[in-house]
């Protein structure tokens, strides 16, 4: 239904007269009795600051795996926070390592169920709805990666899906995805049966009390002062929802727990006619609406476009804030003429009421978890983003886990608190992220193509408004502006040029990348790669080498000038860094890690420190400007600049400090990160600017040209370079990465050897394996952008961790790992994976790419191509053709 302007101004005049905020709505039940008190012990083993439901499940777990010792801290009362005002949905159809953790959320709720507590479970399943044919494509990708790992998901049409919901209007619709095992529950039940069952156990409660400041004694924790006290602790952890980054800020040093809380808005209304308890959940995507069942009507909330940041005119989050959430018609009125449009029986509802309970979101929509990098012992759990319910149970049970055993059980990777820097966590940033990252839970996640529009130009190389000019179209990692690739028809004048829409097919801007790619083969290609992690490590005397030497897989007593790429493990053998160590002097080396790694490594390298403090780490990430010369002409180009023969005067691995026009210093390295013969150079980032034009100046004869970020990964995804967070974590192996030229187990000790020695006995039972699409057409079919299915035989085997177009073979490529598909009763022996088992000839494999399957064939190394190098007019566009490919196996 949509409404004239008229209409509209007299239906808001109705409905705010019926609209509340939470001050005095109450849509939830009670049925658990908790115990608490104001006294406050002088000592705790953990203590827990919040008490909503993933504060309650994280103390639930840790009495049931025997610790008691246990004190929540709230500054209201159990359970009354915004943490209960949720939707109470629960979702499955999501990324797996999301949907691990809301699957052991479903089974605890299960289980409470079970015990006879009464917390309005019901397995109704939901539907997820497309418009579009974009919203179709995206649902059939997720379907494809979900269906083979666990989930139960399919595609419906219109008249299913009326059959499913007889209240919904179909008209517009593509098509949808039924979810059966999805469901919804009484958030305020769950989180007061769970504080309960912990109280049980041996958990103290203590309420209306203020934490003052976080005591820290050598950066780990020592204590909590609060209104009531002092109480000394060995774990903290912050699970104090919106206040979550007012608490972080109450220690030294500050904590970063970068979220904000939206406005979040939904309607209930009266019991209408023929709603049943069964009716399945809505998710109208291209609506940014959802819809459940609701005590005989309807729940109707939404994740707007365009979010409403809450408390922007006060300085702190205030604890009585449920007056300042005030019901806004005017904002929700859009996204309730959808739902009736959706759901015409709504416009019977007599009196539907709205409610503002705020949310916490994060910087990118997804939970913060872990121990902090700043203290130690120091752990979060927060930012649900608009479901605390949802993810609550598992979180719980993985952040237990963490504290007991000290390092995490499962995969948190994309969750990890220490994904980011202090400019997420700062105040204005949030706000304006926040306005942007609500709707983008509901809007198409178009690979490489979803850039966030707000809160950009924060990290900037010196060379950025200078590749802006010649046309750079930029995307963000850990907040650093990257040209992601150049539209060569801008001319510098006029608004910069954006990112075209999104599709999931050939990307509109591949034209571009296609002729930097050409650059980086026959001439010279210029990437800005500033974004990667610079650390600085040292020592007083060489005890930097024996140290690196226990972190790193690697030997790297290599000779001063020299550089080594190696790993760092964990005892499982698992990557907690890839990274270049570069030996500037005897007892000094620069590391080089991935943009992603900036706190992370920097916290992972503290860690390992020995305690005399004979080593030294700084992060020195934005002293130098790094760009990437690459192409058979580079050697050449650098050779003028710097009036050095580089192509004799530097051996692959090295580097060396040259002049380049007027400025010094500058450490030329032999290698790229694309597998491309050139030089990386590390500039001063006073002398970038200089040292940028005289390339582009002198390189105009060589044909140099600009290369965005999107064409390099497609480069080093052809070369066969697996990457950090997508083919390498802490759950892959060197040996199960083909990395095995970067481990030396003849070295005395370094983590992870002796995981490393095993496998190496035993064999793996998963690879890393690269699979070319031979008979996909790149200009008509859908690429595989990651995340697809890879299946042997018709049996499921793995999935794609990267993926990209081949420019040299002009087919699309993949890298996965494979595993033998799942058998019962197997021992290790059957599950070991060998080249042969990979590539026998017996073996078929297909790759499901939104619900389409191509053929694709193993490789084990790099393809070899041959390209006709044959010479061209100079007038003319050469384009290299390949001739053979050389089969390597």
């Amino acid at each position: 239904m949509f409404l004239t302007r008229w209409q509209k101004r007299l239906y808001l005049k109705k409905l705010n007269r019926w609209s509340i905020s939470l001050s005095s709505c109450d849509c939830t039940r009670t049925h658990s009795t908790i115990n608490h008190e104001s006294v406050l012990p002088t000592q705790a083993q953990v203590v827990i600051c919040g008490t909503g439901v993933v504060a309650n499940s994280l103390a639930y777990h840790l009495v049931e795996n025997g610790w008691s010792d246990i004190v929540l801290i709230d500054q209201g009362k159990p359970c009354g926070g915004t943490s209960h005002f949720g939707s109470g949905t629960l979702g499955l159809f999501k990324p797996i390592a999301e949907r691990n953790i809301i699957m052991y959320s479903i089974k605890l709720y299960r289980q409470l169920e079970a015990k006879g507590y009464d917390i309005g479970l019901k397995q109704c399943g939901s539907l997820n709805l497309a418009q579009t044919k974009d919203r179709m494509i995206a649902l059939k990708r997720r379907i494809a990666y979900s269906s083979p790992t666990g989930l139960h998901c399919e595609m419906l049409g219109k008249n299913e899906l009326k059959r499913l919901h007889p209240f919904l209007n179909t008209d517009d619709l593509e098509g949808g995805v039924w979810v059966p095992e999805d469901g919804v529950a009484d958030p305020q039940a769950i989180c007061k049966s769970l504080a309960k069952l912990a109280f049980e156990g041996g958990a103290h409660y203590v309420t209306n009390c203020h934490i003052q400041k976080v005591v820290t004694e050598e950066d780990r924790i020592k204590g909590v002062h609060t209104s009531r006290g002092f109480i000394y602790c060995e774990y903290f952890v912050n699970c104090a929802g919106m206040w979550a980054r007012e608490v972080g800020n109450l220690c030294s040093p500050k904590v970063r727990v970068p979220v904000y809380p939206a406005e979040h808005f939904y309607v209930t209304t009266s019991p209408l006619p023929g709603i049943g308890v069964d009716l399945p959940c809505i998710r109208d995507f291209d609506s940014h609406i959802y819809a459940r069942e609701y005590n005989s009507g309807f729940l109707v909330g939404g994740f707007e476009k365009i979010a409403k940041p809450a408390f922007l005119n006060m300085k702190l989050i205030p604890p009585d804030w449920k007056k300042d959430m005030p019901s806004d018609w005017n904002h929700f009125l859009p996204y309730w003429e959808k739902a009736m449009s959706r759901i015409p029986i709504l416009k019977d509802a007599v009196y539907p009421t709205l409610a503002n309970s705020p949310d916490t979101f994060t910087p990118n929509g997804k939970w913060i978890l872990g121990e902090t990098p700043e203290i130690d012992n120091y752990f979060v759990a927060v930012g649900m983003n608009g479901n605390p319910l949802q993810g609550a149970g598992g979180i719980g049970k993985a952040m237990a886990e963490w504290i007991i055993e000290g390092k995490p059980t499962q995969e948190h990777l994309a969750f990890d608190v220490q994904r980011f820097l202090d400019l997420h966590n700062n105040r204005m940033y949030l706000q304006e992220r926040t306005k942007e990252v609500v709707g983008r839970h509901y809007s198409i996640p178009f690979p490489h193509q979803n850039e966030y529009k707000n809160a950009r130009k924060l990290r900037c190389s010196p060379l950025f408004s200078v590749l802006e000019k010649r046309g750079a179209v930029f995307g963000t990692r850990m907040g650093y502006e990257r040209p992601l690739y150049f539209d060569t028809t801008y001319n510098g004048k006029g608004s910069p040029p954006e990112m075209p829409p999104g599709t999931f097919y050939k990307p509109k801007f591949f034209d571009f990348m296609l002729e930097e790619y050409h650059a980086c083969r026959e001439s010279v290609g210029i990437i800005d790669m500033s974004s990667f992690s610079k650390m600085k490590i040292q020592s007083q005397c060489n005890g930097v080498v024996d140290w690196l030497q226990s972190l790193c897989t690697n030997d790297v007593n290599i000779p001063v000038g020299g550089i080594v790429h190696t790993g760092m493990l964990n005892e499982r053998g698992g990557y907690e860094n890839d990274c270049l160590l570069v030996r500037e002097r005897e007892n000094c080396y620069l590391m080089v890690s991935p943009t992603s790694q900036q706190t992370r490594v920097l916290d992972w390298l503290k860690d390992h420190l020995p305690k005399d403090e004979s080593i030294q780490l700084a992060d020195i990430t934005s002293m130098y400007t790094v760009v990437n010369i690459i192409g058979p002409k580079a050697g050449a180009l650098i050779s003028e600049l710097s009036q050095t023969d580089v192509d004799i005067n530097v051996q692959p691995f090295t580097y060396k400090t040259v002049n380049i026009g007027y400025a010094s210093d500058v450490m030329m390295m032999a290698f790229t990160h694309t597998g491309e013969p050139g030089f990386c150079l590390y500039i001063p980032s006073e002398y970038a600017l200089h040292v940028y034009d005289r390339l582009i100046s002198v390189g105009f004869d060589y044909g140099i040209r600009d290369v965005g970020s999107l064409t390099q990964r497609f480069m080093r995804i052809e070369k066969f370079i697996p990457f950090w967070a997508e083919d390498l974590t802490r759950d892959t192996t060197p040996f199960e990465a083909g990395c095995n030229h970067v481990v030396k187990l003849d070295k005395e000790y370094f983590i992870g050897k002796f995981a490393l020695q095993r496998q190496k006995d035993q064999g793996i039972t998963k690879k890393l394996v690269m699979f070319i699409l031979d008979d996909l057409d790149p200009d008509k079919d859908i690429w595989s952008w990651g995340l697809e299915p890879i299946y042997r035989n018709g049996k499921f085997v793995g999935t794609v961790t990267s993926a990209g177009y081949g420019f040299t073979m002009e087919k699309l490529v993949c890298l996965a790992y494979i595993r033998r598909p799942f058998t019962d009763n197997r021992n290790r022996n059957h599950m070991v994976i060998t080249n042969d088992y990979i590539l026998s000839p017996t073996a078929k494999y297909e790759i499901d790419i939104a619900g389409t399957r191509f053929p694709v064939t193993p490789k084990i190394h790099t393809p070899c191509v041959n390209i006709n190098m044959q010479k061209v007019s100079d007038d003319s566009q050469y384009v290299p053709k390949v001739i053979s490919q050389i089969k390597r196996n």
